[in-house]
């Protein structure tokens, strides 16, 4: 019996580009190129026509732009779409607003030789393509107002560290579970796979909506403070440890781990190294197995660990493969890991329930 291919429609203004990712899903024999468009108006009319499983779509377009059309898209006829995005700040910022909208992925297309760097970019495409062919789409609803921050508990915090890691989906995945927390909370560090230049963006976006300071870190050495988001830039791994007897955090320029830099792994891994510490650990939506043995190293060294649950994943890859292996010792909705977490934070004891 043969095997349903995964229809791909290509939107974008650039022949050059249309030209490119045709011949990469051309690679694929699980993939078939149904048709392009030029802009939005044009791809409106085959969305209809072709009722592609995947759409690859350009943010900068004419007549109408990318962000436009995806919300419009997402509001009548949710469907799985990968963005094409600049490698600028604006182009960043956009696909955050993309991904807000419900883009499953993105992929950053260079800024210059266009024709023979984007080619090297076609495994990344392609599996991008192929998790967004899985991935769950649900119709746009404009945010909610976010709630106030849960109200302080008298008592000292009963946690060192908070550490989250998250790939496909997390942008909007881990904006949930930090608008859930209290104001006071411990240093929260924070891998979310992304490139450079993407990583300062969704920092700036999470400080705009929370109550804490959230940093894109690039240090080394640095002491991690209470109340203080640290999240990994898309170029290096970071690691905690403890440094002259304080909680400290570094970046690593080592190779990537499960195809990832920064990669959840050897965050958790580091984490796992400080079994005196009282930590929490939580995996949420994305594609691959990148975090599920760190987790694991986290929980059999005493921290409490939550993997987010297959119905609110957008990809159920890397919790799914944390609770096959018994590295979450909660499995939960992505609504309930914020309060399961505050709950956690101010637990008289240490092997208190969560």
């Amino acid at each position: 019996m043969t095997e349903t291919k995964i229809k791909v429609l290509i939107v974008d203004d650039s022949r050059l580009v249309r030209d490119i990712l045709r011949s990469i899903f051309l690679m694929d024999k699980s993939m078939e190129v149904v048709g392009s468009a030029v802009d939005p108006i044009d791809a409106r009319e085959k969305i209809k026509s072709l009722n592609p499983d995947v759409i690859t779509l350009d943010i900068e377009m004419p007549k109408m732009d990318g962000l436009t059309f995806l919300r419009n898209l997402m509001r009548l006829r949710p469907t799985p779409v990968v963005m094409i995005s600049t490698l600028t700040e604006k182009g960043a910022d956009a696909t955050l607003q993309a991904l807000e909208l419900g883009a499953i992925d993105f992929i950053a297309k260079p800024k210059i030789k266009i024709e023979s760097e984007f080619p090297a970019l076609a495994d990344e495409i392609l599996r991008k393509v192929r998790c967004a062919a899985r991935a769950k789409v649900a119709p746009f609803q404009p945010p909610e107002k976010p709630s106030a921050p849960v109200a302080v508990t008298a008592g000292g915090l009963a946690c060192d560290l908070l550490a989250i890691g998250a790939s496909t989906g997390g942008t909007e995945a881990i904006k949930t579970v930090l608008l859930a927390l209290p104001a006071n909370v411990p240093p929260i560090v924070i891998v979310q796979h992304m490139p450079p230049g993407f990583t300062q963006s969704f920092a700036n976006r999470l400080n705009e909506l929370l109550p804490f300071d959230v940093i894109e870190f690039s240090g080394r050495n640095e002491p991690l403070k209470p109340g203080v988001v640290y999240l990994a830039n898309g170029a290096e791994h970071m690691i905690v440890e403890t440094h002259r007897g304080l909680l400290t955090a570094s970046v690593d320029d080592g190779a990537p781990v499960n195809r990832h830099k920064p990669s959840v792994d050897v965050l958790f891994r580091s984490v796992a190294k400080l079994p005196e510490l009282r930590t929490i650990g939580v995996i949420l939506t994305g594609m691959g197995m990148d975090g599920a043995k760190g987790l694991l190293d986290m929980r059999q060294a005493g921290a409490h660990t939550i993997a987010q649950d297959k119905e609110s994943s957008v990809v159920w890859g890397m919790p799914r493969i944390a609770s096959e292996i018994g590295a979450a010792e909660l499995v939960l909705p992505l609504n309930k890991i914020g309060t399961a977490i505050g709950n956690r934070l101010f637990a008289s004891r240490r092997g208190e329930a969560l």
